[in-house]
């Protein structure tokens, strides 16, 4: 019997893809040199979709129409949010690419929030992801190339789609099966793009293991923890918990790539980190007003339940004795009571 995973658990299933993925980022930088922009991506979703089928080992001959109509949307989607986004960052700097990218999945949880206070926490968010931005190389002191600006973008609606596409996925594959046959589909779209820069890397036999370090750590490990997050946490907040890898991706470059985070880069961090621990507080108090309400809703119709039982069984006895009343027994003696008259 699989353990059910919480909402404190899928929120740490979130941070630990940004984390994972910021590591992977960190790979392919050192790859773009030899494989490309799309070599990068093939490498990464091919391998990845290797390791995933190995290990799911997906019952695909079995899988209904409704099955595969979720799969392979997601792997459409994974396909152009993995290509464009790796372009980009070949044209403009990644903090500005993951900034404009975060459009996507920002503009979605506005799409999809009904309560107020969803807004709230989405426009600081909102504010966050773009003070990172401003504050960064290419901002508003330097010119960014509009192919790359395009890709981003392009990046940013592949995101939201791909969130829409692994709740789906989620809910109708169980498993990491869906993923895995996900990841072959996309590696199957940008193979045309990318077999060439992919294939150099055959040449240098030691690029694989970074290679196979990229394929874990920015597809396998991210998109695995993030299925299992979409499996328990709504859209909305799923979609504000992404916008905490800006952060990441400050703290890794400071880290890693020896990137020193300015006072205004650090107040946009605190204000996503607020705005995503907000989010994640209001979701936990839903839910639980949602099973308390659910459970007075059970209460209430067991009690509705006992009342017309025992409606129903007033009813028969009623029944019962008016029926005994009109028995030839009862009638004759009514009759001599009639004709002895009162004594």
């Amino acid at each position: 019997m699989t353990t059910p995973v919480r909402t404190p658990t899928a929120v740490l299933m979130v941070l630990g893809s940004s984390v994972s993925l910021q590591f992977g980022t960190v790979l392919a930088a050192h790859l773009f040199p030899v494989t490309g922009a799309l070599g990068a991506t093939v490498l990464r979703l091919a391998l990845a979709a290797a390791v995933l089928l190995a290990v799911s080992r997906p019952g695909v001959r079995r899988w209904t129409r409704a099955q595969w109509r979720a799969v392979v949307p997601l792997g459409l989607s994974l396909a152009g949010m993995n290509g464009f986004f790796y372009a980009a960052i070949d044209r403009i700097p990644l903090g500005t690419t993951v900034t404009i990218e975060f459009l996507g999945p920002l503009a979605l949880a506005a799409v999809l929030s009904r309560r107020p206070r969803d807004f709230g926490w989405i426009l600081l968010a909102a504010t966050g992801v773009a003070a990172l931005g401003w504050s960064g190389d290419g901002g508003p002191t330097g010119a960014l190339d509009p192919l790359g600006v395009v890709f981003a973008l392009c990046a940013a609606v592949f995101w939201a789609l791909y969130v829409l596409a692994g709740a789906r996925t989620a809910a109708v594959v169980p498993g990491h099966g869906g993923l895995a046959v996900a990841m072959a589909v996309a590696a199957v779209v940008v193979l045309p793009g990318g077999v060439v820069g992919a294939g150099e890397v055959l040449a240098q036999p030691h690029l694989l293991v970074s290679a196979l370090g990229l394929a874990l750590l920015a597809s396998v490990v991210p998109h695995s923890l993030q299925l299992s997050a979409l499996r328990v946490l709504p859209r909305p907040v799923f979609g504000v918990l992404l916008s905490l890898e800006p952060a990441v991706a400050t703290l890794t470059g400071r880290l890693l790539l020896g990137q020193d985070a300015g006072p205004v880069t650090a107040a946009a961090v605190t204000v996503v980190v607020l705005a995503s621990a907000g989010s994640t507080l209001s979701a936990a108090r839903q839910q639980e007003r949602t099973a308390r309400e659910h459970e007075q809703a059970q209460r209430d119709d067991v009690e509705h339940a006992v009342d017309a039982v025992v409606h129903v069984e007033v009813l028969q006895v009623v029944g019962q004795v008016q029926h005994a009343e009109h028995q030839p027994g009862h009638a004759g003696e009514a009759d001599r009571e009639r004709v002895g008259g009162p004594r």
